[in-house]
């Protein structure tokens, strides 16, 4: 297997690549929670492309260094897992938000990493209440067909009115 030194540089490696690839990590403190409700909230995460491990501080610290994120080093006290996201932004956090809210474990938020910037637990609550880019997405086309709609319903409306302006000279001249 290894010296000592050897398996902690490999855990370092392993922090680090998740690090490095990942553009939002959540740090939670685990205190507390038992190894099947742990497990459970693995393979929530896990369903969303997020992965969560409870790391050293000491050894995160030394790949959040290698990695240029030393921001994160801040948030490393005490018992310590990170879900490192790798899809969309604001999942880590929702899954995390509610999971703690539906299961009432004692897990709680420590912060977040976006990008290099530290997020209070706050921000990670609000980040969690965002909706999914796909509802974004939805509403900015939304907002975009709008005009469109109301301009097609404007012009609808005149030829309506056209029409039925026709219509009754067409059956004056008919008529009479």
């Amino acid at each position: 297997m290894g010296t000592t030194r050897e398996r902690k540089e490999e855990i370092i490696k392993r922090i680090e690549g998740f690090l490095s690839g990942c553009p939002i990590a959540v740090i939670t403190d685990y205190r507390g929670m038992t190894v099947p409700e742990m497990n459970q909230l693995r393979h929530r995460l896990k369903d969303s492309q997020i992965e969560y491990h409870v790391v050293k501080n000491t050894l995160a610290s030394l790949a959040a260094e290698r990695t240029g994120k030393e921001e994160l080093k801040r948030l490393l006290q005490g018992p310590t897992a990170i879900a490192f996201g790798y899809g969309e932004i604001a999942e880590p956090a929702r899954i995390l938000t509610e999971y703690i809210r539906s299961s009432k474990v004692s897990l709680s938020i420590k912060g977040g990493l976006l990008d290099r910037r530290v997020l209070s637990p706050e921000e990670v609550a609000h980040l969690s209440s965002l909706p999914s880019k796909e509802v974004l997405i939805s509403q900015l086309l939304q907002q975009m067909q709008a005009p469109i709609v109301s301009l097609l319903t404007v012009l609808n409306a005149n030829l309506k009115g056209i029409i039925a302006a026709l219509a009754a000279r067409k059956q004056q001249l008919e008529g009479g």
